[in-house]
């Protein structure tokens, strides 16, 4: 089977920096069900493809009862597995592409975080529609024994309707990608129609490591046949390497049913830390109804984004501020909430990543700006936890969700980066409250978000936020964001900072958040 890479960018061979793989080497890696090569069929500062080739052994896969077995008697011989991309090839990418895969690259950290136009080929791609094993369509389950009793869980959502090209074009569209999925003809000579395979191709604006994660999820979603054995981990691996594209995704309950193989717990786990990932606290889909009372019975009709996206105002506009920073401002959520109000007369959102502010200049759509509002806003290069002399003096810096990012060593750099160099009128910070992470189904120990360093309960965030008005000369006042539980207190905790010498704020409609 075979998967072929390719950036058009300029300096494109810069792609073997980013791959951790020398254009003009040939790699071989021996896995447990064949050899992977990787090469480069082309690289130059136009054009660069990367190969990754897998030769599966089919001797091997029955050996180690590997692969999908199928429903018949000689299954684990007539089968696919060695000509059809898969989780085999999933997993190949995985051992090949490892660092890729996580967005590091040391030689060139600045093309790691860059949209690059790339073209993906895998010629022989699975499609099998919903009806296959695995799906909630009434099919029997396939007779791999860690799907047993599964593929009619009411976990599973139904997607009747979709099928070989039409589910894979409803699987990479809504991500940004131009699709051409080419049906492949089951034998052309005796016209018995076509194949549930096609030849994909690929085209798009995508960051590398986000578009090897796609694939290394979508790959065994579109053949519907996992060849290991689906535990745990599994679920941990799919929110990592979904974030920032599944939770949203229009098909996310088939992706996420299909990824791990039906089994209803883990699928009932995967999608409430997936929603606790993007802050949407809603109601479950309906396919999910049945259980979504067991672990989101205290889940309301507004989202949780929304809910911190009224407070975080509200308490800008508590303070008076005019002049706002947003320190870590991501895409520009906030940014673009600020600019609707002309109470704002200076909003500057400042981020570590390149890219997270160019994303940001699309959403806002600064080209199209008039000649006012663009004056209103800069957006700015800026680390966290270095000195800024540009970001002081403002009236209010957000760290709406950032401080959990942050390694706990560096945390007292940001702190004085905001409070003593900074020194603004008004800090505000918010920051989930981990026992609340009980409503969401999450295990003891384990965080909403892969890339969170810590999560303070109401206790660990009242000291430290006490601790950093004394330090400081602020006072501080508490605030829930989102639905109190009564043993649990509310899913986002917010802590409004006032310089001590500005006066007592107004805290009108503030609760205490313990």
């Amino acid at each position: 089977m075979l998967l072929t890479l390719t950036s058009t960018a300029p300096d494109a061979d810069d792609l073997g920096f980013l791959l951790h793989k020398h254009p003009d080497r040939v790699q071989t890696l021996n896995l447990p069900v064949g050899r992977a090569t990787v090469f480069y069929p082309e690289a130059t500062p136009q054009r660069c493809t990367v190969a990754l080739l897998l030769e599966v052994d089919p001797i091997g896969l029955v050996r180690g009862a590997k692969g999908q077995p199928g429903g018949f008697a000689l299954g684990h011989y007539v089968n696919d597995r060695p000509y059809a991309a898969s989780s085999l090839l999933a997993v190949a990418m995985r051992r090949a592409f490892t660092t890729a895969m996580a967005g590091r690259c040391e030689a060139r950290p600045d093309l790691a975080d860059t949209d690059l136009p790339l073209e993906v080929h895998i010629p022989v791609l699975p499609a099998r529609g919903s009806g296959g094993a695995g799906d909630a369509t009434g099919a029997e389950p396939s007779g791999d024994p860690h799907r047993v009793g599964e593929a009619n869980s009411p976990t599973v959502p139904r997607q009747a309707g979709l099928t070989g090209a039409d589910l894979v074009r409803a699987l990479f569209e809504p991500l940004g990608w131009q699709v051409d999925a080419r049906p492949l003809p089951l034998a052309p000579d005796l016209g018995w129609g076509d194949a549930p395979y096609v030849d994909l191709r690929l085209s798009g604006q995508q960051r590398l490591s986000v578009a090897l994660s796609q694939l290394y999820v979508l790959l065994p979603v579109l053949d519907n046949a996992k060849h290991y054995w689906v535990g745990p981990a599994e679920v941990d691996t799919l929110v990592r390497r979904g974030q920032g594209w599944l939770a949203e995704h229009p098909q996310r309950d088939l992706i996420v049913a299909r990824y791990l193989a039906a089994q209803r717990g883990y699928v009932r786990d995967a999608i409430a830390r997936l929603e606790a990932l993007e802050d949407t606290v809603e109601a479950a889909a309906p396919a999910l109804e049945t259980l979504a009372t067991e672990t989101l019975a205290t889940e309301t009709p507004t989202s949780l984004r929304q809910l911190r996206r009224d407070a975080v105002l509200q308490a800008v506009r508590d303070v008076g501020a005019r002049r706002v920073v947003d320190l870590g401002c991501g895409e520009g959520y906030y940014l673009q909430e600020l600019l609707k109000d002309p109470a704002f007369t200076e909003i500057v959102g400042a981020d570590v990543s390149a890219a997270c502010l160019r994303r940001a200049e699309r959403r806002l759509g600064l080209d199209r700006l008039g000649d006012h509002q663009r004056e209103r806003l800069t957006l700015r290069q800026s680390s966290l936890t270095y000195r800024d002399d540009a970001l002081a003096g403002f009236d209010a810096v957000l760290l709406i969700e950032v401080i959990e990012h942050v390694d706990p060593d560096r945390l007292p750099a940001l702190e004085r980066h905001v409070f003593a160099c900074a020194a603004p009128a008004a800090v505000i910070v918010t920051t989930p409250n981990a026992e609340y992470n009980r409503r969401y189904g999450l295990p003891e120990g384990h965080l909403r978000h892969p890339d969170h360093r810590f999560e303070w309960n109401r206790a660990q965030f009242r000291a430290w936020a006490e601790a950093m008005a004394a330090r400081y000369g602020y006072a501080v006042a508490l605030r829930p964001v989102g639905d109190q539980d009564r043993e649990l207190g509310p899913p986002t905790q917010l802590a409004l900072f006032t310089r001590a010498d500005q006066g007592a704020h107004d805290q009108r409609g503030t609760g205490a958040a313990s």
